[in-house]
């Protein structure tokens, strides 16, 4: 690829070069840094009696290329008497996407038997910020690469290697960088970043002085992370789909608008979603992402930024009860309440979307 080529044409011969795998909004340089800040989630308070459920305030239109089918809302708040009747859902057909913007996929890590929409969806999660020094390595080997896609050193398996910031971009341990570099794994190989492993790939970006790294990674790993990031594993399956609706709706929302359009989506700490890497995932948060595959929480056909916190408590004092306490989530599942009437209760007035690709 010639030296001199400019943006638009970094991004033609990019699309031209699906084997790359560099995503190519990863490829422009890192702007407005530092990161911005969202919602806190999760500290710990007693339990209050629920709130009264309002209608979202923050509700984010989906782009022209995908398609929504939506279910009527679920009649709120309920009362725990008998178990209600799920909406039903029109299954969707799957198929390989050829037209979403980011429709990339983690290639490093084969997909799942039961591959659904959210495999199509890339998410770039920054999961470490403003450092000066970061430990990476892979488990079963790997490669760095420059934003052209050319090999610049290759990584032995289970590795440690120190990046640390400098003047002119960052190194290697003893091999100078570049600014911007992608990590890559050999075939269901993972990457370390401090004391975490992660799926996908790993951009390594410096800018004055700093390093971030962002894990570009499918929604539906991402979401296997987050479920058991967010509640514990051992939870009722139901309150895990309920979660795992509530965290992909949230994250839709970031990918439709980003943080930083040009870098991430979101960051991976309580501000956010709290993303752990593989660490959080187990066989029952994946049976939970699966089991909703595409599903989100919808207000007249938009995505809700589904805010939730442990308790009802805090859900009121940070959200003014616009949310779902996750503690009340799992009593209601404890009742035998399913996660569509879970969700109807403290999403008043929404419906469960689901998202279909536009193949055409």
């Amino acid at each position: 690829m010639p030296e001199n080529m400019d943006r638009h044409a970094i991004f033609d011969w990019v699309k031209r070069n699906p084997w790359l795998i560099v995503p190519v909004l990863g490829l422009i340089p890192l702007l407005n840094l530092p990161f911005a800040k969202s919602q806190s989630s999760l500290p710990s308070a007693s339990v209050a009696s629920a709130p009264t459920p309002m209608l979202p305030t923050a509700v984010v239109p989906l782009p022209s290329s995908v398609a929504v089918l939506q279910s009527p809302p679920v009649a709120s708040p309920i009362r725990p008497t008998s178990t209600p009747t799920s909406v039903p859902v029109k299954a969707i057909p799957q198929k390989k996407s050829s037209s979403h913007p980011r429709k990339s996929v983690a290639a490093s890590i084969p997909l799942p038997a039961d591959l659904s929409v959210d495999a199509a969806i890339e998410m770039r999660v920054a999961i470490a910020t403003g450092m000066n020094t970061l430990a990476v390595g892979t488990s079963t080997g790997g490669v760095i690469l420059d934003a052209n896609g050319r090999l610049i050193h290759t990584l032995p398996a289970q590795s440690t290697h120190t990046v640390q910031a400098n003047g002119s971009g960052m190194s290697l341990d003893s091999i100078q960088l570049p600014s911007i570099v992608v990590i890559d794994s050999a075939p269901n190989g993972s990457i370390r970043v401090g004391d975490r492993d992660y799926r996908g790939r790993m951009l390594i970006v410096c800018q004055e002085g700093r390093l971030w790294a962002v894990n570009y990674i499918s929604m539906q790993y991402y979401l296997y992370s987050v479920v058991g990031s967010e509640v514990s594993p051992s939870w009722p399956m139901e309150a895990l789909k309920a979660q795992a609706v509530a965290a992909r709706s949230y994250a839709l929302t970031y990918h439709i608008k980003p943080v930083n359009r040009q870098f991430y989506d979101m960051g991976a700490d309580e501000y956010y979603q709290v993303y752990k890497g593989i660490e959080s995932e187990a066989s029952t948060t994946r049976q939970a992402v699966n089991r909703t595959g595409g599903e989100f929480v919808s207000y007249r056909g938009g995505v809700v930024e589904s805010l939730y916190a442990a308790t009802d408590d805090i859900v009121i004092d940070a959200f003014q009860g616009k949310g779902m306490s996750q503690v009340g989530a799992l009593g209601l599942a404890e009742k035998g309440y399913g996660y569509r009437a879970i969700l109807g209760n403290y999403y008043a007035g929404t419906g469960i979307g689901r998202i279909q690709m536009d193949m055409e």
